[in-house]
């Protein structure tokens, strides 16, 4: 008996070794803006590969390039299955040499630097490929570059197969709202959009969402690209969408309970590991009375691989539902027609999609500054349009740099809306963020009015704060410091509030503004709170988001003073800490004086109190005041800006024959921003702080 038992384990360790067995592919040129598909055969290998007994165990490579960020690379088995093993990873540096990749290796890429030579975790889910097809046929290496200038030679590969088979995260159910995306063998690219098929399962709040339900949000075709400058250039890749029918024609349809549209985006969080630094910023402009792309947390899966949790957001665009102007057909080229909309921006430039300023920044004669056409688009806009909003800003800038700039008529207030751009400068100094002055800074023009009366220019929507709200090697590294003045980086910007902030006026409004802000919606306990309502939604995600990037307690790439946290509580505890500390140095900082300020001492109990109840609030185009049914009085209101300046005031009878209602209509035309109603009536008055 002991001897049939020698001889069935010796059968067995044979056999094992038999089916331990690795096969090479060939070579070829890695050329810019290509991908190549490099093939290997393999065979002799049993008929079924999974995650338990037998299957692929690694993959080897050794490649040359100059810059190893341009690159993915993939690996698609005979039943088309495809996983990421690489993707942007090691910046401008070279060469991937006796580079392994295991699914049970204890370090990551990103604890690696290039040439990168050892045995690391792939990128993606290798296991993927364990799944019970037959591996005897053609495999290929994938290698894709997305940019040009730089390119590289793939020398060999191997493929491993044996008995500690490649192991994955299954996904399979949610809490939150699934995203799949099937690319139907196709990679998806910079440019141009490629032709997939999404579906999104969401049943509801509160109900869980399974990979086998209905795809009952959304299930159609889409087009498809990597979006984005730096954060293109990480592993995980954020995408532009645009929903189109069968036809490929673009469809406006709403999606998780956003406004319909066309056009959408999935923000990637590999860079935010709290995955509320956008998020943040965007509520508090919203609830500050100024539009910000609405979005909603969701896990995505691309072509079977789970690939974490993506913010599902709206574009910035001009819409209805969006960024509110008119559209500006190309044959609007006189008159009122011509002066709007339009939506501009600074960021990246050339000389075909942006012109060139007339003035130079304070303090920087030297640097030349570009405004970007957003829209119309820099392709489709016209010489007409051109020259009215170059001339727009023009004369917008030749009144800020003017002797009267401060004066209310012919200053620098008649061509910009000063709430939007103090409230702009609050988020942004808030969240301290580098770019939000310098990249992805937008600004908009409504249409003059039939008057003829002046459309100003408006600061926002807010965007991108990827490389906010944490000490950064970039202006200060302890969360001080204003970031307004920082125009000479990258991409410079045209510091417009240094002189701004020469107005005392507009340095009191913003004092005044920030102080409210504090006792509202800025206060430590009401920020945590959110913040802790977005750690709770995405807590269970988030398991399997780090799992998957593996990116937890390593630096990726945006230049964080502090190491990284070790753990998601450790992260979204520091991001409260640093907003404490934050808050803490601009409440000592924040240019300005109180003095006569609107806000101060404000307590909106007694309004409640003596059961007045105004609304909407925010309000878009007229203010109902309620009074109790038994309210029977003359009353005496005002609404004023924020800064105390009277719109409107007026004596009315309240009593049954009106409701015991108070209408004040026509605001329409008011700036967006904060207003106060002042209500007298026997001696008493009451005061309501009400957002447009």
């Amino acid at each position: 008996m002991k001897l049939i038992l020698s001889i069935t384990a010796f059968f067995v360790f044979s056999l094992n070794a038999i089916f331990s067995q690795s096969f090479t592919g060939g070579s070829d040129s890695i050329l810019d803006l290509q991908t190549i598909n490099i093939p290997v055969n393999v065979s002799g290998l049993p008929s079924n590969i999974n995650i338990t007994s037998f299957g692929l165990e690694q993959v080897c490579i050794n490649l040359t390039h100059t810059y190893l960020a341009d690159i993915d690379v993939s690996l698609v088995s005979p039943d088309g299955t495809v996983v990421t093993l690489i993707a942007n990873i090691g910046g401008g540096d070279d060469d991937f040499q006796n580079t392994c990749l295991r699914a049970d290796a204890s370090n990551t890429l990103a604890t690696g630097a290039a040439p990168f030579s050892g045995t690391f975790k792939p990128m993606g889910q290798m296991g993927l490929v364990n799944n019970g097809q037959n591996p005897n046929g053609t495999w290929f290496l994938r290698i894709t570059d997305n940019y040009g200038a730089d390119q590289g030679f793939l020398q060999n590969f191997t493929l491993t197969f044996g008995n500690t088979p490649a192991t994955y995260f299954q996904f399979t159910e949610s809490d939150l709202p699934i995203v799949v995306i099937n690319t139907n063998g196709q990679t998806i690219v910079d440019d141009p959009k490629i032709l997939a098929d999404m579906g999104i399962i969401y049943n509801g709040e509160g109900v869980r969402n399974h990979l086998t339900d209905p795809k009952n949000e959304y299930n159609g075709k889409i087009g498809i690209e990597i979006r984005g400058n730096y954060s293109a250039s990480l592993p995980q890749k954020p995408y532009a969408l645009e929903l189109q029918d069968i036809n490929g024609n673009s469809i406006d349809l709403p999606i998780l309970g956003m406004p319909a549209e066309n056009d959408w985006l999935l923000i990637a969080n590999y860079n935010d590991k709290s995955f509320a630094r956008n998020v943040l910023p965007y509520y508090l402009f919203d609830t500050m009375g100024h539009y910000a792309v609405r979005c909603r947390y969701v896990d995505v899966v691309i072509n079977g691989e789970y690939r974490g949790i993506y913010l599902f957001s709206e574009k910035i665009k001009r819409d209805s539902n969006r960024v509110d102007i008119p559209k500006l057909d190309i044959n609007e080229t006189t008159g009122q027609d011509v002066t709007g909309g339009y939506i501009l921006k600074i960021d990246y430039w050339d000389n075909s999609n942006s012109w060139l300023l007339n003035y130079h920044p304070i303090g920087f004669p030297t640097l030349d500054i570009h405004m970007v056409y957003y829209y119309p688009d820099p392709a489709v806009i016209v010489p007409e349009q051109k020259t009215y909003i170059q001339g727009f800003i023009n004369d917008f800038e030749t009144a800020l740099y003017g002797p009267n700039f401060a004066d209310t008529a012919i200053g620098y207030r008649k061509y910009i809306g000063t709430t939007s751009f103090i409230d702009y400068f609050i988020i942004n100094e808030l969240a301290r963020n580098v770019d939000g002055y310098k990249k992805s800074r937008f600004f908009y023009k409504d249409k003059d009015k039939n008057d003829g009366t002046l459309r100003k220019l408006k600061a926002g929507p807010v965007w991108d704060f990827d490389w906010a709200l944490k000490d950064m090697w970039a202006g200060s590294e302890d969360g001080s410091e204003f970031m307004y003045g920082n125009v000479d980086q990258d991409v410079d910007a045209p510091g417009w509030y240094i002189r701004l902030l020469e107005d005392s006026t507009f340095r009191d409004e913003l004092r005044c503004r920030y102080d409210d802000l504090r006792r509202t919606i800025l206060q430590e306990s009401y920020l945590n709170q959110k913040i802790d309502s977005i750690a709770a939604k995405v807590n269970e995600s988030q398991v399997w988001h780090f799992e998957t990037w593996s990116n937890l307690g390593l630096a990726t790439g945006t230049g964080e003073v502090q190491a990284p946290s070790q753990t998601y509580a450790e992260e979204v505890q520091r991001l409260k800490d640093w907003l404490q500390r934050r808050l803490a140095w601009l409440d000592d900082n924040i240019p300005g004086t109180l003095n006569g300020c609107s806000f101060t001492g404000i307590d909106e109990n007694n309004f409640q109190e003596l059961g007045v109840q105004a609304f909407p609030n925010p309000f878009k185009d007229q203010i109902s005041v309620k009074f109790a049914s038994d309210f029977n009085q003359t009353i005496q209101y005002k609404l004023m800006d924020q800064a105390g300046r009277l719109i409107e005031e007026k004596a009315v009878q309240i009593n049954a024959q009106n409701g015991n209602q108070l209408q004040i209509k026509g605001l329409e035309n008011l700036e967006t921003g904060v207003y106060l109603l002042e209500i007298s009536f026997k001696g008493q008055k009451v005061v309501s702080k009400l957002l447009k």
